[in-house]
């Protein structure tokens, strides 16, 4: 067995965009290169900044009025999620020229399996790596951070090690080396209450947790901490999903607006807008659920919802708030301003059909259903809510946010021949571009 093949009994490459939102901000607008630039000026804190900005002293979450008396410069943006995405989907193309075993983990991360491929592309795995990172900066206008090792876990840690635009390599016989220096709850899937506990055995750093005996990780923590042991000792356990996700147990909605109101119709009329996109998301995948969850979150982050369970498991909007509307004088406060609304369609399960029923109710929600299915196909031709129930009038007739948090995005100004407000066109980016 060759040494370069006992370091790498598999090849894990996790990409992990440097500053992601921002970037992409700056890549849509070079003017803005080099400057402390911020999103999320419609939710009033910072969604994402750039280095610029991080070594004023901006941090995710801070509000945008803290971020004035730290970098009174800074170029604050609402976000642009639609562009992001056209980022994501080209950072994922990318990576599929060299191999198309490709996890796509979220709109900035993605994992990548290069076993195997170094003797097709002539390359080593560092190689590899380089000309992924290479190719999307080049084509991207932005860095990227990577690791490279042979679990998940350990890949993820080398993404981390060094940022921005760091390439960091940790073979199986290195390992030990980069344990020994992070901090356990530094390791993905390692959370505060995780950490406090393993501590209390003088579990300390990564290499320390990595060195327990598997019977003490087996008889104190649970599954998921015992596959994270494994990685963490070189055994791949969690492989990647290159399939995408194939179902969703539950599916939640929420939205933010501006400013706070204490009307009731205006409110519900954001909550119906919430349950309305809920329930179109579980239509797609043929989802039904048999309850859901409802909140009205006030301005002081106070949080004012119900539990219901629904006549029968739907998916169809109508049918879920005419069983919330029920419960809402429940959670409602008078004279109380409310900042957002949402709702989480619980138990998904696959739609099934139902039986017909003496007093004809299944039959009428296979009718509504009838109904949906065309909203559904006129959605598609014309884009999103180009229909919508009356009850939600008054949230997609009007801002989410008016006011200094009123600006939108400038895709969404300038819309290309054939676009609309409720429809896009999929713009090739960049490399795309003959």
């Amino acid at each position: 067995m060759s040494w370069e093949h006992a370091s790498y009994p598999r090849a894990i490459l996790h990409i992990d965009g440097d500053a992601f939102f921002a970037a992409c901000e700056v890549a849509k607008d070079p003017t803005l290169r080099g400057k402390p630039v911020i999103t999320g000026k419609e939710r009033g804190i910072v969604s994402a900044c750039t280095y610029e900005a991080k070594a004023r002293g901006v941090k995710r979450g801070m509000t945008l009025s803290d971020v004035r008396k730290v970098c009174p410069d800074a170029v604050v943006l609402p976000s642009d999620y639609e562009t992001y995405s056209l980022f994501s989907a080209r950072m994922y193309a990318i990576v599929r020229r060299y191999t198309s075993a490709v996890e796509e983990y979220s709109i900035d991360e993605c994992f990548a399996d290069l076993t195997g491929m170094r003797r097709s592309l002539r390359l080593s795995y560092p190689q590899i790596a380089e000309r992924i990172q290479s190719d999307l900066e080049r084509e991207l206008g932005m860095t990227f951070s990577i690791g490279v090792s042979v679990t998940k876990t350990l890949a993820k840690i080398g993404s981390k090690w060094k940022k921005p635009a760091g390439l960091t390599i940790i073979p199986l016989r290195d390992a030990t080396r980069f344990l020994r220096a992070l901090p356990v709850e530094n390791v993905w899937g390692i959370g505060p209450n995780t950490t406090a506990y393993l501590a209390q055995f003088g579990v300390k750093t990564a290499l320390d947790f990595a060195r327990k005996d598997e019977t003490w990780v087996r008889a104190r923590l649970s599954k998921p901490f015992q596959d994270t042991w494994k990685e963490l000792n070189g055994e791949m356990v969690h492989e990647l999903n290159v399939d995408g996700r194939q179902s969703y147990q539950s599916i939640a909605k929420t939205k933010t607006f501006t400013p706070p109101s204490s009307d009731p119709a205006f409110v519900f009329a954001q909550l119906s807008k919430n349950v309305e996109n809920a329930c179109s998301k579980a239509r797609r995948w043929n989802l039904v659920s048999p309850r859901v969850f409802f909140f009205f979150k006030t301005q002081d982050f106070r949080y004012h919802g119900c539990e219901v369970k629904l006549a029968r498991a739907t998916a169809l909007p109508t049918e879920v708030l005419g069983e919330i509307k029920k419960h809402v004088p429940k959670a409602w406060k008078k004279n109380t301003l409310y900042r957002a609304t949402g709702v989480a369609l619980l138990d998904l399960a696959e739609e099934g059909g139902g039986q017909l029923d003496l007093f004809g109710a299944v039959q009428k929600s296979e009718a509504l259903a009838k109904v949906y299915a065309s909203m559904d196909e006129v959605a598609k031709k014309y884009g999103k809510h180009a229909v919508f129930l009356g009850s939600s009038f008054r949230a997609m007739t009007f801002a989410a946010h008016v006011g200094a948090r009123g600006d939108t995005a400038a895709r969404t100004q300038n819309l290309f021949k054939g676009e609309t407000k409720r429809r896009r066109l999929s713009v090739p980016m960049l490399g795309d571009v003959a």
